[in-house]
């Protein structure tokens, strides 16, 4: 019997000492950490961009003979429309959060003519005809990331060809060419769809005033006179944009 109880406390020692053994030699858990939450980053406007557009225009023109005595004679208005296509450049920079200011360039084609009798002589007829197009604008809007609204407003210029023919052959009879001045403004909404490309539409009127121009021969639906043309013209085009630098910039993340 005393045998028996001295092996039981051996045997209870024993397994005393082995276990805290085992237990230690058991491997810490590993921890690891969470990753960071994906953020999207935040689109920037800031930067040149190149691009091309195309659309739509019209244009309207009041057409008057000045005679030699300083008098007007109306010879009637018209519109014209056609299509329209060029390219763009500019520079924007983002500020402020989501304000964005730009400066920008633009050049069109266009093929916007008309041709009608005279009121005055229908044995002729005019042709005023607009074949170019150009703005010089400044810009200002507000940016919701991609999303970009925005005005504009600067200095226009358009190519134009006024021309009498005859309503019998449609022989060219006289003709005056013009640069013309004047001023514009505008709407527009762009959308950045990929790294880098936006693409959008937008509207500009044309303010361009009156011009009188003379002939290369003498007027022959009212000798001596020379010719005053309004016009104000209206475009809507689509418009897609490559800018140059980064997708945009990433928000700043809280460090844990």
């Amino acid at each position: 019997m005393k045998k028996f109880l001295l092996g039981t406390v051996g045997l209870v020692a024993l397994l005393g000492v082995a276990a805290p053994a085992s237990a230690a030699d058991l491997a810490a858990r590993p921890y690891t950490k969470a990753p960071p939450p994906v953020v999207a980053p935040i689109y920037d406007w800031t930067g040149f961009y190149i691009g091309a557009n195309g659309g739509w225009g019209q244009s309207r023109n009041c057409v008057d003979f000045v005679g030699v005595a300083g008098t007007f004679i109306a010879d009637g208005c018209r519109d014209r429309s056609g299509g329209v296509v060029g390219g763009q450049i500019g520079y924007r920079w983002q500020w402020g959060g989501g304000w964005v200011v730009g400066l920008e360039a633009q050049g069109d084609w266009a093929d916007l003519s008309n041709t009608r009798l005279s009121i005055i002589n229908p044995a002729f007829s005019t042709r005023v005809k607009t074949d170019g197009i150009g703005l010089f604008t400044g810009q200002i809007g507000y940016a919701w990331n991609a999303s970009l609204f925005y005005v504009k407003g600067g200095g226009a210029v358009t190519s134009n060809r006024f021309s009498i023919l005859s309503t019998l052959t449609g022989a060219e009879l006289a003709a005056a060419s013009n640069t013309r001045w004047g001023g514009t403004v505008g709407v527009g909404w762009e959308y950045g769809f990929a790294p880098n490309w936006s693409a959008g539409i937008e509207y500009d009127h044309l303010f361009m005033g009156n011009s009188n121009n003379s002939f290369s021969v003498v007027n022959p639906i009212v000798a001596g006179a020379l010719n005053r043309i309004s016009q104000d013209v209206d475009m809507v085009t689509v418009r897609v944009n490559y800018r140059f630098g980064g997708w945009g910039t990433p928000p700043v993340a809280a460090k844990y």
